[in-house]
């Protein structure tokens, strides 16, 4: 169904923003919070739940550079969300709106590498 890779990408957010991140990424990604005194863990961790958000786009596209592009849009509105400058809710406002976009990239360009 044409469908299907949009929905997998949804399928993958909702798990990798919920049971796979958890309590602790969810706190240690947060450049305000310092849960490890005198170290900052935060781009580690940040990173590291960008890279989950990637993978879930690799398995649903296949594409490499869908995955990079969430990578990067991931970690930017993750940031702005630890930062204060975005809601709950537009943070996840924005991780769907990523999710049509690759999703469109798919469909007027064909599998992307």
């Amino acid at each position: 169904m044409i469908l299907d890779p949009l929905l997998w990408m949804l399928i993958g957010h909702a798990v990798a923003d919920y049971p796979l991140q958890g309590d602790w990424l969810s706190k240690a990604k947060n450049q305000a919070l310092n849960l490890v005194p005198g170290e900052a863990i935060w781009p580690g961790a940040l990173l590291s739940h960008a890279a989950i958000h990637a993978g879930a786009i690799r398995l649903a596209t296949g594409s490499w550079a869908l995955a990079a592009c969430e990578f990067v849009a991931h970690a930017l509105i993750d940031y702005a969300k630890c930062a204060g400058r975005l809601s709950y809710n537009v943070d996840q406002v924005l991780h769907v709106v990523c999710k049509l976009l690759w999703f469109g990239a798919l469909i007027m360009l064909g599998p992307l590498p």
